[in-house]
């Protein structure tokens, strides 16, 4: 058997695989309450030998699972999700994402006896919402595993890139009541300190590099316009190219809101409402692997063009073990959002189906270097090791 080979094991697999993103397209969940969802991947994987842990690290709807060719060798993972969006269901297809990368994985299982190591297929839940791999990656869930890898469906054959670091930041403004027309002067107006917070963050944009990102909301404003406020909030998310960069700018959004607070006479207190998110460092040696194999079945990928303008939790990944997050074209190169009906029907086409298959191989392939080679892995892990001694 050799990697050749794997394209007869995907083309065998087709018809569930199918099965699968369809289900889940016609299912969508909510993260963490993909019940239906990872049970379905679980059953599949279970179905071709996968030894299960479900759940997995006290989240109801992660799961690890394993195939061990019983031979020494390395580990390769693929990160598995499936959590939709509301109203829209999987704008961003992650019907089809789950499917490639559990898909990858029981196709590369295929071909263990030849290599030896061993392949994990990891289901992440909630990746719009709770970014469950942050946790992941705090736990020791990567400390046996050798690559990282996970693709997303999008309107491009593009490589893997970068992320932006992110860290989700709620300020509480608090005051003291008065009648805003009888009293005023007796107020201390919270609601005077979430504006001046807005307004400093804009003053200060003039000196941000363009790269930075800084964008939020009032999500308490006051309750009546007779009543000097003695509480409000406000939710921003603070992003830069790099983890370093962005803790540098959260240090001026903070120095801002206590500027505010002063200004209005008032206190604040700040807490993070979401999982902070550390930037996508892609494994050039790695990725390299995989735009080769891409090349070889018809596929050439491309550079992104743009700046860099989201967030992912791989990035986490990417900083614990060296990791890839390369996307695949499902519109026909037809521009589409991700976050759309339009961009979710895609994953219902005969070309998305084609692009799914031809994926799944890729990904195969891909594991299949790492874990027949143990140059290239080396290569892999002298890369990853010079980037984090810098």
């Amino acid at each position: 058997m050799s990697k050749e080979q794997l394209h007869q094991i995907v083309e065998a697999l087709q018809p569930e695989l199918k099965k699968l993103s369809d289900y889940l397209y016609d299912n969508p969940e909510l993260g963490l309450k993909e019940f239906k969802s990872s049970k379905a991947h679980v059953e599949f994987l279970r179905k071709h030998g996968f030894k299960v842990e479900y759940p997995y690290l006290d989240f109801e709807t992660a799961f690890r699972a394993t195939f061990d060719s019983g031979k020494p060798g390395p580990t390769v993972a693929y990160l598995s999700e499936y959590d939709a969006l509301p109203e829209i269901g999987h704008g961003c297809g992650h019907n089809m994402l789950g499917t490639v990368d559990t898909g990858a994985g029981i196709a590369l299982s295929k071909v263990l006896s030849e290599t030896g190591g061993r392949v994990v297929v990891l289901g992440t839940p909630a990746e719009e919402t709770d970014g469950i791999k942050v946790d992941m990656a705090k736990a020791d869930t990567f400390d046996d595993i050798d690559v990282a890898i996970c693709s997303h469906p999008s309107d491009k054959n593009e490589v893997s890139g970068d992320s932006l670091a992110m860290d989700a930041i709620k300020f509480e403004f608090f005051g003291k009541t008065a009648h805003a027309a009888g009293a005023p002067w007796e107020g201390k107006n919270a609601l005077d300190a979430v504006i001046n917070l807005f307004n400093g963050i804009n003053a200060m944009r003039q000196q941000m590099k363009p790269t930075a990102r800084v964008h939020g909301i009032i999500s308490d404003g006051g309750l009546a316009a007779n009543v000097i406020p003695d509480y409000t909030a406000a939710e921003f998310y603070v992003r830069a190219p790099k983890k370093a960069e962005k803790e540098a700018l959260l240090e001026r959004v903070i120095a801002c809101a206590q500027a505010a607070a002063q200004a209005a006479g008032c206190t604040m207190k700040h807490s993070f409402y979401e999982k902070s998110y550390d930037d996508m460092v892609t494994n050039q040696v790695l990725s390299r692997l995989f735009n080769q194999n891409a090349l070889d079945l018809g596929v050439e990928m491309i550079e992104n063009e743009g700046d860099t303008i989201g967030s992912l939790d791989t990035g986490n990944v990417s900083q614990v073990v060296p990791a890839i997050h390369p996307y695949y074209d499902i519109t026909e190169g037809k521009p589409l959002a991700k976050h759309t009906v339009e961009f979710r029907d895609c994953t219902k086409t005969d070309f998305g189906y084609q692009a799914m298959y031809r994926t799944v191989e890729i990904l195969a392939r891909t594991g299949y270097d790492v874990l027949a080679d143990t140059d290239k892995l080396q290569a892999i892990k002298v890369e990853f090791d010079e980037t984090f001694s810098r």
